[in-house]
């Protein structure tokens, strides 16, 4: 697994886990598209970090998903079943 995506969830997990048990348990749908709002992040952050998957956010979004599919636990939302999609809308 790639050791830079870890480092990233360590550093954002906890902040992502408070929104989760603050926002969660009220707003469950509001929460659902803070989740699709985080793995857009995530897959653009790929792009940039890796030259072969910068032109195409359908690549990007299967590398990132399958990265998901073998570590759930890597990210809170992902753990919850929220796990990237190629069918992600793009975010504004």
């Amino acid at each position: 697994m790639n050791r830079l995506l870890e480092e990233l969830a360590n550093e954002y997990n906890a902040e992502i886990r408070g929104w989760y048990g603050y926002y969660g348990r009220f707003y469950p749908l509001e929460m659902r598209k803070i989740w699709e709002h985080i793995n857009w992040y995530l897959v653009q952050w790929v792009r940039r970090k890796y030259k072969k998957l910068a032109k195409s956010s359908i690549r990007a979004r299967g590398y990132l998903k399958r990265i998901a599919s073998q570590n759930r636990d890597l990210f809170i939302h992902w753990r919850l079943g929220v796990l990237p999609e190629a069918e992600m809308v793009e975010a504004v």
